[in-house]
C-alpha cells in the first residue's frame, strides 16, 4: 500500500475552503533508464477526485509529464468547519487510494 496522501483544508474569510494536498507517488514516465540501461516502466496517477460530502469539488487526469509526489492547491465554496473531504486517486497499474481530511 502506498504512503497516505496529505491533505489540509481550511475555511477562510470570505466563505471559501482552501485545500492543499500532496499525493505520494513515484510518477515514472516510462522513458527513464535504470542503472543497467533498462527502461523503467511507466507508473503514474491517471485520475483523481476530491469530494466534499459526496459532491465532487475537483477532478482531473494526470499523464506521464507530472512530477513525483504531485502537490495541488485549490479553493471551493460551500464547506463548513468539521466537514469531511475525500481524495481518491488511481494509477495506470490499477492501484488506488482514498484519504480523508476534515475542514478546520
Amino acid at each position: 500500500m502506498s504512503t497516505p496522501s496529505k491533505m489540509r483544508a481550511s475555511l477562510k474569510d470570505g466563505g471559501y475552503v482552501e485545500v492543499r494536498m500532496l499525493m505520494y507517488h513515484e510518477m515514472e514516465n516510462g522513458r527513464r533508464k535504470d542503472e543497467a540501461g533498462n527502461i523503467v516502466p511507466a507508473w503514474h496517477i491517471t485520475e483523481f477526485r476530491v469530494q466534499h460530502l459526496g459532491r465532487t469539488v475537483l477532478e482531473g487526469q494526470f499523464g506521464t509529464s507530472v512530477s513525483k509526489n504531485p502537490y495541488l492547491v485549490f479553493r471551493f465554496r460551500g464547506g463548513n468547519k468539521g466537514d469531511k473531504l475525500s481524495l481518491w486517486w488511481q494509477d495506470n497499474r490499477g492501484d488506488s487510494r482514498v484519504d480523508d481530511a476534515v475542514i478546520d
